[in-house]
């Protein structure tokens, strides 16, 4: 008899065990990166061994910093138990021909409540000698707001990201601002759509190596610890 109790004990507390095993759903939260050439994955790229190593994109090493011990300092954004990297930027991308090569609506179909979108564009748009990319200021700041009201309209965070600075070219001991009125039309659409912004400082050859980009990837992540929550409104 008391041998029958025991069976059935053990098979309750078998059962109670797989009913929370169900119950409880790891909540990955995906973090999206759409963007240009300084964001990409070349690692994606069939030919990234013979020809385009060691170039290397921030998005590419991002994942690292977002190990369950450094989501802590980002639990007022990151709103699960962990985060995964799904970068979608794209090397000689604008915020048009993003847009018109349907690669911000494979992103918007993808999306989840909860999941961050981070973009970084600019490199591009100003291109003024390349036709086929370049986007004017207001035409910028439009795919801009239309990427951020897309993104909420999912439930999701949009983030706002300034092109990183060129480190080029030099004079009178002084770094010339390349990207023009581009990084301050990105300050303008976080501030007038209350999203969340990183500024861009940090300074590149226009391609990252592994070690700039692991560089660059550490300062956005330790630039995202410090981002205040209360200016996601929606």
């Amino acid at each position: 008899m008391k041998d029958k109790r025991a069976l059935l004990l053990l098979m309750a507390l078998s059962s109670v065990v797989l009913l929370l095993s169900f119950a409880y759903k790891k909540r990955i939260v995906k973090v999206y990166l759409i963007g240009d050439s300084t964001v990409a994955d070349y690692s994606l790229e069939k030919d990234f061994e013979t020809k385009r190593y060691p170039v290397t994109g921030w998005g590419q090493v991002f994942q690292p910093f977002l190990k369950a011990g450094n989501l802590k300092k980002l639990n007022f954004i990151i709103k699960g138990d962990s985060a995964l990297v799904d970068d979608r930027a794209k090397g000689g991308r604008s915020t048009r021909t993003f847009f018109e090569e349907g690669r911000w609506a494979a992103v918007y179909q993808s999306l989840q409540k909860d999941d961050l979108v981070r973009m970084q564009f600019g490199h591009n748009d100003g291109a003024v000698d390349k036709p086929e990319r370049y986007v004017n200021i207001p035409g910028y700041k439009e795919y801009l707001r239309l990427f951020v009201d897309q993104t909420r309209e999912k439930g999701a965070i949009p983030v706002l990201l300034t092109p990183v600075a060129r480190n080029y070219p030099w004079k009178d001991g002084k770094l010339s601002n390349v990207h023009g009125e581009y990084p301050e039309a990105v300050k303008t659409v976080a501030d007038e759509k209350h999203a969340l912004f990183l500024s861009g400082r940090t300074k590149d050859n226009t391609h990252f190596q592994p070690e700039g980009a692991t560089a660059v990837a550490g300062l956005v992540y330790e630039a995202m610890t410090q981002l205040n929550n209360s200016t996601n409104k929606k």
